[in-house]
């Protein structure tokens, strides 16, 4: 079952997310934008150490968005534990909506307290991955060692493709941009952080690219062999830069591109 969150829901709330974790296991972090509550699990990774040291997380990004979404609805997917939201909330128009993914229950239950923390009254959260069809799937959470994988949780299909070997799994919901997003709905950005598997999310979100051509944030960019490649070349989409070290922005460039025909979504 997928799990929503809105903000409006009140402080006895608030109180249960924290009710549940033992002292010591919440860390508080701030810096311009809000408020972050980092699983202490989490705290060896980059995101949360950039938090804790009160810097923003990919500045660069964050800059680009606050310039370019204000027109409609941002979608971004590998929430974690929040890290970009209060920035995102910002800069999107009170009118649009923030559209946020994340698999993991433990990395979701965190970001929901960062979304009432901050009290984030366009958030949408969703527990649950992002793919080319409604599915569950197993998501890595930890390595061999037993270290949390925080923001850099796998679908297991990646990480074996990728020569991983990391051993702790939960069960996830996978679902489509297109299920969840309604076709009415104005979307000025997509980004994506979801560890390679961009191409299979970006699949579930053709309706949702073909009608808007949102500017496309990817850590992963697909290969211009697979499905997803040949659907953003049909498109006109081309890279033009690169945000911080991680993300590559993609841009609609030929408006006048034909409509996609290429395999059908159950050929991929």
């Amino acid at each position: 079952m997928l799990h929503y969150l809105k903000s409006s829901v009140g402080k006895l709330l608030k109180r249960s997310l924290f009710k549940s974790s033992a002292a010591g296991d919440v860390v508080l972090a701030n810096n311009r934008y809000g408020v972050y509550c980092i699983p202490a699990s989490h705290t060896h990774r980059p995101a949360a150490k950039a938090l804790m040291a009160g810097e923003v997380w990919e500045p660069e990004t964050i800059e680009f968005i606050f310039e370019y979404c204000a027109a409609g609805d941002l979608i971004t997917a590998g929430a974690w534990a929040g890290e970009s939201l209060p920035a995102l909330c910002l800069a999107t128009s009170p009118d649009h909506t923030v559209w946020a993914f994340e698999p993991n229950p433990e990395s979701f239950r965190f970001c929901a307290a960062t979304v009432l923390l901050n009290d984030l009254k366009n958030v949408r959260l969703l527990n649950a991955a992002l793919g080319d069809r409604p599915d569950t799937k197993n998501l890595i959470v930890r390595d061999c060692a037993g270290l949390s994988l925080g923001g850099a949780c796998q679908i297991i299909d990646v990480a074996i493709r990728d020569g991983k070997s990391e051993i702790e799994a939960v069960a996830v919901s996978v679902v489509t941009i297109d299920e969840v997003v309604p076709n009415t709905t104005a979307v000025s950005i997509i980004q994506l952080d979801v560890e390679g598997y961009e191409e299979f999310a970006l699949v579930g979100a053709a309706r949702t690219i073909e009608m808007n051509r949102p500017r496309l944030i990817l850590e992963t960019v697909p290969t211009s062999g697979s499905m997803a490649g040949q659907f953003l070349d049909s498109l006109g989409y081309q890279i033009t830069r690169r945000l911080d070290s991680e993300n590559v922005l993609l841009e609609c460039l030929d408006q006048s591109k034909r409509k996609y025909a290429g395999p059908s979504r159950g050929a991929y």
